[in-house]
């Protein structure tokens, strides 16, 4: 069964570990194994535990023999996301100017994790504090593709995504301010979710990405992001935006009966432009759902482009949260980030105030699609993953657009702080994976499940795996 362990999902892992039919040791060292065996050519992790992560499997071990209380996650191996606190464990943000930072306290999605029983066995690449939409900074290079080494992963959590992708344990922790779970997932073909901002508490450090960042998971199956949410999820007393645990458990939802429920398929939001294979791809898996007894429609939406008020935001707070330490940060910067502070400089109240409202007048447009549709398709990113060393094409179907408008499908609903996931569509003809978004009324995370969950069955995806990691 060894062999395996590195494919089996968190909730298959746990209930395995409870029924001691295998050791949390056995789990952490196939985990670490395939760290040895692919990281080095991934650059997924940048941190490695493996000496405590060794020492913790242990001590679960003992645990089950003498037949303590175990977590839902007991003994499970997870891998931590460079720009959340990790207590003992370097973190980053992925910027030369926390090389050695050392927290001395966990983020809540970490501490509500270990508590659950799962094991850290590494952090994992992204760009410096979540900037850019790629995995890739000036302290640890930039993550490869699984699927095409050439590619980027997508980001900020995109060492996340290709390490779930990889088999380097079957959860990891993200975050998303404008796609930078859904990005990943779709680039790497796992599933991710970004749920209604406070589903999963924060504690903003360094400040920055507080009004538009998401916790959430990036896994291989639906049930694993769900099993996620029920233990990192509720109120915590330093986040005022933390909800309450919800009734239902997450992990229940799964189970829950589609048909009839009513799908809006929305091929651009507005004008925005998607490559040709890619609108296939994912016309093709929102068709699928009407085979799972849902009721498909396409509507053309007249919205907006939300980036710039997004960038505005994003750019503003971190340009901010960097005032102290402005000067010694631009000479250390990673260089596709530095454009970006000069633009902060540029930005005046009116500008600040005007995104803000932005993001209101677009809920008042898209919030009448949630009252005749209990969810909304589109395509996650309007490509496929990019080559690396570039920030994407400046070009999509064959027309000239702004940078980084390949993710302008994801940005709104960090605006709308509405709960929305990728799973994965299906591949392009080069073999590069596409990710279905599946956006979700305010708070409802339950149908997101229960949507993706019966699709996942008809369609699974979890035994498609890249070649270099099989």
């Amino acid at each position: 069964m060894s062999d395996s362990l590195a494919w089996r999902s968190a909730v298959e892992l746990a209930k395995l570990i409870r029924d001691r039919q295998i050791s949390p040791v056995e789990v952490i060292e196939q985990s670490l194994s395939q760290i040895d065996r692919l990281n080095a050519t991934i650059g997924a992790i940048v941190t490695r535990v493996d000496e405590a992560a060794r020492r913790e499997a242990r001590q679960a071990e003992k645990a089950v023999v003498r037949g303590e209380p175990l977590g839902p996650l007991h003994g499970v191996p997870f891998t931590a996301k460079d720009l959340h606190l990790t207590a003992g464990v370097r973190t980053t943000f992925g910027s030369k100017l926390y090389e050695d930072f050392v927290p001395d306290w966990d983020q809540p999605i970490i501490a509500s994790l270990k508590q659950a029983g799962a094991i850290l066995i590494g952090k994992t690449n992204t760009s410096e504090f979540g900037l850019i939409p790629l995995a890739a900074n000036a302290l640890f290079g930039e993550s490869h593709n699984p699927w095409n080494l050439e590619r980027n992963t997508g980001g900020s959590s995109g060492g996340a995504a290709a390490a779930v992708c990889c088999g380097m344990g079957p959860i990891a922790t993200g975050s998303d301010g404008g796609g930078s779970i859904r990005v990943p997932a779709s680039f790497c073909g796992v599933f991710g979710i970004k749920p209604q901002m406070g589903r999963i508490p924060n504690v903003a450090f360094p400040r920055g990405w507080e009004t538009l960042a998401h916790e959430g998971p990036l896994t291989r199956t639906v049930r694993d992001a769900a099993l996620f949410l029920d233990v990192t999820s509720g109120i915590h007393p330093r986040d005022r935006r933390s909800l309450p645990v919800p009734e239902i458990r997450f992990l229940d939802a799964c189970q829950g009966e589609v048909a009839g429920l009513k799908l809006a398929w929305c091929p651009r939001l507005g004008e925005l432009p998607v490559e040709p294979e890619v609108m296939s791809v994912c016309k093709r898996a929102a068709e699928r759902f009407e085979q799972l007894g849902c009721v498909v429609e396409e509507v053309q939406l007249e919205l907006p482009d939300l980036t710039p008020a997004q960038q505005t935001i994003a750019i503003c707070e971190a340009a901010t949260a960097g005032e102290p330490r402005r000067v010694e940060w631009e000479r250390v910067i990673y260089a596709p980030t530095r454009k970006m502070l000069p633009k902060s400089d540029h930005y005046t109240y009116k500008d600040l105030v005007k995104a803000h409202w932005a993001r209101d007048e677009y809920w008042e447009r898209i919030s009448a699609v949630f009252e005749r549709f209990d969810a909304l398709l589109t395509p996650t990113a309007a490509i496929t993953a990019p080559a690396c060393g570039t920030l994407g094409p400046t070009e999509i179907e064959g027309r000239r657009t702004r940078a980084l408008a390949w993710l302008a499908h994801c940005v709104p609903f960090n605006m709308t702080w509405q709960p929305a996931a990728s799973l994965p569509a299906g591949f392009s003809k080069a073999g590069l994976p596409v990710g279905l978004q599946i956006v979700g009324r305010p708070y409802d995370e339950a149908t997101l499940f229960k949507l993706a969950s019966s699709y996942e069955a008809a369609h699974p995806w979890a035994p498609l795996r890249p070649p270099i990691a099989s």
